[in-house]
């Protein structure tokens, strides 16, 4: 059985956020490069196109995390913690945050992405031209670079697809290059 339809009958193929049935799709929670049960949720499309940060967050949306923060499943409450984190100025995700209890595996994972910091302390990472990165963009190699620990050499134009973001350092970046997982430093890669 796929991880797909393992978490589709987990949620009764529902939103596991929300609870729509419609447009529904996998998504694997950052910064984790392999999907799995324990990290993978269903979601539906209003709620996947919030957390990708690709329409405007409509808080009212959100109230459905009263019910799904409370499930059995870790993946989702860690990303009830996180949206919840994201509103936490609008007064009754804070109160809701209050009562969320994660145990300390769980809260390190929901913080990972660094949704809890102020703005001004998020640890921001930028490409060679200054353009911001994301977890999940993909970015193009501008010299060749000698892969320490290996006789790899990864050359200048390779593709990196699906990055993610050092959590704890702003000047690193994971891929594959030529199937070999490594840490780019950003200041050698240009976003496409």
């Amino acid at each position: 059985m796929s991880v797909l339809q393992m978490i589709q009958e987990r949620s009764h193929n529902t939103c596991e956020l929300c609870t729509s049935t419609e447009g529904l799709s996998q998504y694997t929670i950052p910064p984790s490069l392999n999907e799995n049960v324990a990290n993978d949720v269903l979601v539906c499309k209003t709620c996947l196109d919030q957390i990708e940060g690709n329409v405007e967050m409509d808080t009212n949306h959100w109230r459905c995390l009263n019910d799904s923060m409370w499930s059995e499943h870790v993946a989702v409450q860690i990303m009830a913690w996180r949206m919840l984190q994201r509103m936490r100025g609008e007064g009754w995700p804070k109160d809701l945050l209050d009562m969320m209890y994660l145990d300390d595996e769980a809260l390190a994972l929901a913080r990972a992405t660094g949704e809890h910091e102020d703005e001004a302390n998020k640890i921001i990472h930028r490409d060679v031209n200054g353009v911001i990165l994301e977890n999940g963009d993909s970015v193009v190699l501008i010299k060749d670079l000698k892969v320490k620990g290996s006789s790899m050499v990864a050359k200048q134009g390779a593709a990196v697809r699906n990055i993610r973001l050092d959590h704890e350092n702003a000047e690193f970046i994971e891929g594959k290059v030529d199937g070999q997982q490594i840490v780019i430093i950003t200041k050698y890669v240009k976003k496409t």
